[in-house]
């Protein structure tokens, strides 16, 4: 019986992500078009693959067997196909990678636009989201994740700025009407605007000066989804609800056109860039392949430098960065 590839490619999607449109989302193919392929793929195979409902998709036991088959011979399949990209002048295929939101947002859109011109060839697929994925089971070929978040087994090369830091920051008109903090501590007195992610407890803010460091419980009128909401929280901070902690770069436009004062910078945290890593278990897929030399080429832009004093050991407030 002769089954098409691109049917067991979509059950696998769907299978994986529990759902069509998820699977979508990840794929980049439309869910009626995934529906389509894996009813075909039933009907071919005789048996079902997928209980549905209104609200989740999950693999019957059949699916399961054949999920657990299908992973790793479908990235070998790749992996094959991959090798013809070696004869070609200019790589070409697909690249899918997952990120967080802040990467999409302060690191790709200083690497993408070059990197797609340099390789016309090559189609970037880009998923950004706040979930921390296993990247191979859900279909991607590498991920930018912070060093302590990295996966085992797998290879991290440096991208983007090499040291970050969190900034805090309220409107001036918030500050004109509570006062401006000269402590970590007096932040407990005022209203901050919060963020954790889905089903994680809400994360401290930590600051450090002098080689003291100072962990504080904020509360405040505003919490907010990271990553995905975190654009309200500035909008709310530039309306003057309150003070919010946030990548220094993500609030730099804000200080620079005067809608948000930064406040207690000597006290800003500093931590190491974000890693691009991919498995060292399996061939490197030609487009991949390409990212990697370019990112690594000393032509790549970095963000501009923070000021002195280079960056500090990994901390638990770096939960926040994902």
């Amino acid at each position: 019986m002769a089954t098409d590839l691109g049917d067991l490619r979509a059950f696998v999607a769907v299978a994986r992500s529990r759902g069509f449109r998820d699977a979508a989302r990840v794929s980049g193919k439309s869910a009626s078009g995934l529906s389509e392929a894996v009813r075909r793929l039933e009907a071919g195979l005789g048996v079902r693959l997928l209980y549905r409902t209104t609200r989740s998709v999950a693999p019957t036991e059949a699916g399961r067997r054949l999920l657990e088959r299908l992973g790793s011979a479908l990235a070998e399949v790749e992996s094959a196909l991959d090798v013809v990209n070696g004869f070609r002048d200019r790589p070409a295929g697909t690249l899918r990678l997952n990120v967080p939101v802040s990467a999409a947002r302060l690191v790709l859109p200083g690497i993408v636009p070059r990197f797609l011109t340099a390789y016309p060839e090559i189609r970037l697929e880009v998923v950004a989201e706040e979930n921390f994925v296993d990247v191979l089971a859900a279909g991607f070929d590498a991920g930018i994740r912070y060093d302590e978040r990295l996966q085992q087994d797998m290879i991290a090369v440096p991208i983007g700025p090499r040291t970050q830091r969190f900034a805090v920051a309220a409107a001036p008109a918030y500050l004109d009407r509570h006062g401006r903090p000269q402590h970590p501590r007096e932040l407990l007195g005022h209203a901050c605007l919060l963020g954790r992610f889905s089903g994680r407890s809400l994360p401290p803010w930590e600051f450090e000066r002098n080689g003291e460091v100072v962990r504080i419980e904020p509360t405040g009128p505003l919490l907010v989804s990271r990553g995905t909401a975190t654009d309200l929280a500035v909008e709310a901070a530039i309306a003057g609800i309150g003070i919010i902690s946030l990548f220094d770069d993500w609030l730099r436009p804000h200080f620079e056109s005067g809608a948000l004062e930064p406040i207690l910078e000597p006290w800003w945290p500093r931590f190491s860039g974000p890693f691009l890593y991919y498995s060292g278990r399996r061939l490197v897929p030609a487009p991949l392949r390409a990212f990697i030399d370019f990112i690594r080429a000393p032509s790549v832009p970095l963000a501009p430098p923070l000021a002195p004093g280079g960056a500090k050991r990994k901390r638990s407030r770096a939960s926040g960065k994902h």
